[in-house]
């Protein structure tokens, strides 16, 4: 009976619209989680020193025919130019204060407005592992297998070297992270560590997406497609609460200007 008169009391009460709901959080627990927080109590200038340490083993391993022809025929292009150049401003604008109170709206719309389901935060946490670093590794790795052994190799490179410049670059600039700064900003999974600017996830995700639809010379639907894909990884560090949006505009031209080197290495051959 008390079970009955409480129902019909919950069904009754009038919700005040006014009233802000506040969505908790999505927690990740188990192994998972260990592991999260293993790695998030490694300090940046560690990740530094490691991803270099990754890079000059990678390049050891590296055949010395293919090592020189990459270095001989590395050489700078116009876009490539007007992309840095880009980058920098927008890296010289995080000290604008409209700027960042533009990007405080855009990170709340996406991150805080109305209620958000269950669904969609694991949609959404899902489809943001696409700009990891393990995840380009495992398309190295396919890529590899699939006797495309050059191409494998610039990826990889591409993949590492690119971490390298976006550590350095979080070390230089040290962006706090939203979460942070922004009061009542959703985590969906873990804390992200480290500084903000620019997304690494946002960078790998076009430093694939140009480096592969170069190399197979997709048509323009299937470019769009793919371009779209990268887009929306970039959506998804704004809605977890990893990032701001000039941080993932960013690492979109930065990704974009690594693929676009790694486009440069394959006409080369």
């Amino acid at each position: 009976m008390n079970w009955f008169n409480r129902n019909i009391s919950l069904k009754n009460k009038v919700i005040d619209p006014t009233v802000e709901i506040r969505v908790p959080d999505l927690e990740i627990h188990g192994v998972w989680k260990k592991l999260i927080n293993w790695a998030r109590h490694i300090r940046p200038v560690y990740w530094l020193i490691i991803t270099a340490i990754l890079l000059v083993l990678f390049l050891t391993l590296f055949p010395d025919n293919v090592r020189i022809i990459l270095l001989s025929r590395l050489k700078a292009q116009g876009v490539l130019v007007s992309l840095v150049l880009i980058f920098s401003l927008i890296a010289i604008s995080l000290v604008w204060s409209v700027g960042q109170r533009i990007d405080v709206w855009v990170f709340m719309f996406f991150n805080m407005h109305r209620r958000r389901e269950p669904w969609l935060d694991w949609l959404m946490l899902c489809f943001t592992q696409i700009g990891s670093g393990f995840f380009a590794m495992i398309v190295a790795i396919i890529l590899y297998f699939l006797d495309n052994h050059l191409l494998s190799y610039e990826f990889a490179l591409g993949t590492l070297t690119l971490w390298l410049v976006v550590e350095l670059i979080k070390v230089l600039i040290h962006r706090t992270r939203p979460y942070l700064k922004l009061e009542n900003s959703r985590v969906v999974g873990s804390r992200a560590s480290g500084s903000s600017f620019p997304s690494g996830h946002t960078s790998q995700s076009f430093f694939m997406v140009t480096v592969l639809s170069h190399y197979y010379q997709v048509d323009f639907l299937l470019w769009l497609l793919m371009y779209a894909a990268a887009l929306l990884v970039g959506i998804t560090r704004i809605y977890v609460g990893a990032h701001y949006p000039r941080d993932v505009l960013g690492g979109a031209i930065l990704g974009t200007a690594w693929g676009l080197l790694g486009v440069i290495v394959n006409n080369s051959f």
